[in-house]
Formats: structure tokens, C-alpha cells, sequence
């Protein structure tokens, strides 16, 4: 195996981590390669620290110390390229800004082997077949519609998975709620999964800690739309909160089923409710440091038009 300079990563490791295990300080160190690939990388001896190569996941790291990590040449990531069009917002030699559709996963999982977001960008991209999950740093749900940021190099991955971690990254969101909301607010309140439904979270006093922004646009009668700004990443985060304050997003079919309809609603607008085919949520801008400038870069997606349309039925209801 031949084996190229930038085959070869080497990092210090964070004092919080002096004591704990390998595998745990290679996760923290490397969160651009998955902890099954790492793993992988430590049996097989690609690993040491301070020079000195370690095998057992058990191992304890100690600060200061740097890990080295040799990377095979191979391809990270076993999926298949298909050709699915992509809506590319731009493309730079270090990361991909895109506008997902609604209706399209993310990743390929149980029941979505094939036709992902992450099939596509093998295909558009072969190169990033090199990158821990073709260089998707984060995620949004298959119905959510909006803007995604894709690395294209390990080190664009690092440095803006780290962003995200530290909370630099701004994302921004439209929801459209089954509820009037009458003033701007946050919402502080933790989520975990859900005890008596694994598919879904729930706002749990142990759960991880979840702070949403939200500011009021307007209001359609006893229905709103909102502006909503993530302090943290949780899955299903607005959806949940959203669902807490007893306002659901108009078409969720996860949190929104109990409470579909506000008060007073119309029946054509019930119709229209009834049959729109997803929770009514695009990410519309997006803001991060650009890895090879260092300065800040902005994002913006208008509205897609099953939301425009939503919108007008819910103004010509009131």
C-alpha cells in the first residue's frame, strides 16, 4: 500500500481527555471518520500515541499527548453513486452549500438502502467516497426542505464539524404552526428519545440540552409563521419544541396528528391541512466560517413552493 503525505493526521489531544480511553480520544479528536472506522484503523495498528503504536481500545491517553493516525487508502464509505439531480447552491474546493428537497434522505438506512442524498453526492463528487459519510457534517430530516452544508476535504470536515459543535454555525428555519404564538421567545428545554416511542423525542428533564429561537412573522388567525434559530443540533429539535408548546408544525405527521387543526379552522383549510404531505419546515439560511478564508459566509433559500402555497391558503382562510 503506498501511502501519501496526507495519509498521515496528527493532532493533540484535548486536556479533558487525559485518562480516558483510545478509542474515546480518537472519537473526539477525529469526529470526520466514524467510531467503527477508527476502531478498524486501531486493531489493525494504524494508530499511535506519541509515537509508541497502540492496539487495545482500552488503552488510557494521558495530556499532553499527540495521537498519529495513518490512513489506508481506501474508500470510506461502501454506498453506491446514483444520479439523482442535486440542487447545488455552490461549490468550492472545500465544501458543497445545497438546497435538499423535501422528501429526500439523507443517509442510506434501514428501509432507504439507495436513493439518498448521500448516493447522489457520490455520484456528482466520486472523490468524496474518501470522506467519513461522503462528507455530510450535518443533517436534516427526510421531509425538511432548506439549505445543507457537505465537506469536501478531511480538514473542511473538521473545521466545520467543529464549528457546529461550538455553536458558530447559524441555522435558520421557516415553520409554519398549527397554533397561534403571539410573541417572539426561546424555548430551554432538554430532549432525549422518547420511553414509550422509539421513533420519537420528547422534551425529558434528563435529556441533552435543546435552546431554540423563535421569532414571530405573522399570524394567520390561530396559525403562525415563525423564524427559528437553533442554539444546539438535537434531532427533531423545532419539531419537538414546536410540539411542547402545544403550537406542532402544520403537516407533521410524527408530533402533529393529535393537534392538526387550531381552533376555528375552515374545512377547506382543513383540507388543505389534511392533505399537505409534510411538516411544514425549510432551512432558510445558514452561516459559517469558510475553512479556507476564515470569514464568515452566508446562505439564503426562499421559500419552497408548497410552503408559498400553504402560506396563501392560510391568508385567504383568515
Amino acid at each position: 500500500m503506498v501511502l501519501k503525505k496526507s495519509n498521515f493526521l496528527s493532532r493533540e489531544i484535548k486536556e479533558s481527555l487525559s485518562n480516558k480511553r483510545i478509542d474515546i480520544a480518537l472519537a473526539e479528536t477525529f469526529p470526520e471518520y466514524s467510531r467503527s472506522r477508527l476502531k478498524k484503523w486501531l486493531e489493525n495498528k494504524f494508530v499511535s500515541v506519541d509515537k509508541k503504536i497502540i492496539t487495545k481500545p482500552s488503552h488510557k491517553v494521558t495530556f499532553p499527548a499527540v495521537i498519529n493516525l495513518t490512513i489506508p487508502d481506501e474508500p470510506l464509505t461502501e454506498d453506491l453513486p446514483e444520479e439523482i439531480e442535486l440542487n447545488i447552491i455552490k461549490s468550492t474546493e472545500e465544501y458543497i452549500v445545497l438546497n435538499k428537497p423535501a422528501g429526500l434522505v439523507v443517509h442510506p438506512g434501514a428501509g432507504n438502502k439507495s436513493g439518498t442524498l448521500l448516493n447522489a453526492l457520490l455520484f456528482e463528487y466520486p472523490e468524496l467516497n474518501k470522506l467519513s459519510r461522503a462528507g455530510i457534517v450535518h443533517r436534516l430530516d427526510k421531509d425538511t426542505s432548506g439549505l445543507m452544508i457537505v465537506a469536501r476535504t478531511e480538514e473542511s470536515f473538521k473545521h466545520i464539524s467543529d464549528q457546529i459543535s461550538k455553536r458558530q454555525v447559524v441555522r435558520t428555519y421557516q415553520a409554519f404552526t398549527a397554533g397561534k404564538i403571539e410573541r417572539s421567545g426561546k424555548i430551554n428545554a432538554p430532549i432525549a428519545r422518547d420511553p414509550r416511542n422509539r421513533q420519537k423525542q420528547a422534551v425529558i428533564e434528563s435529556g441533552r440540552e435543546a435552546i431554540s429561537h423563535y421569532k414571530l412573522i405573522e399570524n394567520f388567525g390561530f396559525y403562525s409563521h415563525l423564524e427559528v434559530n437553533l442554539e444546539t443540533g438535537r434531532t427533531h429539535q423545532i419539531r419537538v419544541h414546536m410540539n411542547h408548546l402545544g403550537c406542532p408544525l402544520i403537516g407533521d405527521p410524527l408530533y402533529g396528528r393529535r393537534r392538526r387543526f387550531a381552533k376555528n379552522t375552515h374545512q377547506k383549510l382543513r383540507e388543505v391541512i389534511e392533505g399537505f404531505p409534510r411538516q411544514a419546515l425549510h432551512a432558510s439560511e445558514l452561516s459559517f466560517l469558510d475553512p479556507s478564508m476564515n470569514a464568515e459566509v452566508t446562505f439564503k433559500s426562499k421559500l419552497p413552493s408548497d410552503l408559498v402555497e400553504l402560506r396563501e391558503n392560510l391568508i385567504n382562510q383568515v
